[in-house]
């Protein structure tokens, strides 16, 4: 069994373990957001939509917590609820990686609370569990969360054609990465520092006009 989520925090954000017990206030900000999270929202094509089972899909992300597989946090500013952050797809071994996903809620934006999170969450998962490399995959057309690897530095890797399921239809994204010998003082410490290298996160025009334009198969 993985061993418990720690808290991590930053001044007024820190982040801790979701609970059973947080379904109700993250719906409540879920519903509350619509306007400005559901462009951005996975979906499952193979499978109708339907109310939210909030209780289920907390429970869905404790198991993978168990299993050792995913951490799903809550990010709280001043004590309350602002959204989720959960690194998932984790791989030990010689892959050692992980993969990071986020959403904020909307009247907390501009208090740096995405970035600082998931700069936590990244040195937590360098230089605690031990892990190699994180990862995060970002829409196109999201400038706020393009703008949160840029402050942070992370390296783009590459444009990923119809690459998750969103709002309803397959969408391309920028892959962005770091490794851990990039930061060997952190995440955090780095941003906070002013050490960020400038450039690390352009994206090539190419890319930029591949995204803007529809995939074109062989058949035509």
């Amino acid at each position: 069994m993985a061993a418990p989520l720690p808290v991590l925090r930053d001044g007024d954000i820190s982040m801790r373990s979701i609970r059973l017990r947080d379904a109700k206030a993250v719906e409540r900000e879920l519903m509350e957001n619509r306007p400005w999270l559901r462009k951005w929202e996975a979906t499952n094509p193979y499978a109708p939509l339907g109310p939210w089972d909030m209780r289920g899909s907390i429970r869905s992300l404790l198991s993978q917590a168990r299993q050792g597989t995913g951490l799903p946090f809550v990010m709280e500013y001043r004590g309350e609820i602002a959204g989720q952050l959960n690194v998932s797809g984790i791989v030990y071994g010689s892959v050692s990686s992980a993969t990071l996903g986020y959403w904020v809620a909307e009247r907390f934006a501009g208090h740096g609370i995405t970035p600082t999170s998931v700069a936590l969450a990244t040195d937590h998962v360098f230089f605690t569990m031990g892990l190699h490399r994180m990862e995060i995959c970002i829409r196109p057309e999201n400038a706020a969360s393009l703008r949160v690897v840029e402050k942070l530095g992370f390296r783009y890797e590459g444009l990923r054609r119809r690459f998750i399921h969103i709002n309803g239809s397959w969408a391309d994204h920028f892959s962005f990465a770091l490794v851990r010998e990039e930061v060997p003082g952190g995440v955090l410490a780095r941003w906070k520092d002013g050490r960020v290298p400038r450039g690390a996160t352009v994206i090539p025009e190419a890319d930029r006009a591949a995204a803007e334009s529809p995939l074109v198969t062989p058949e035509g």
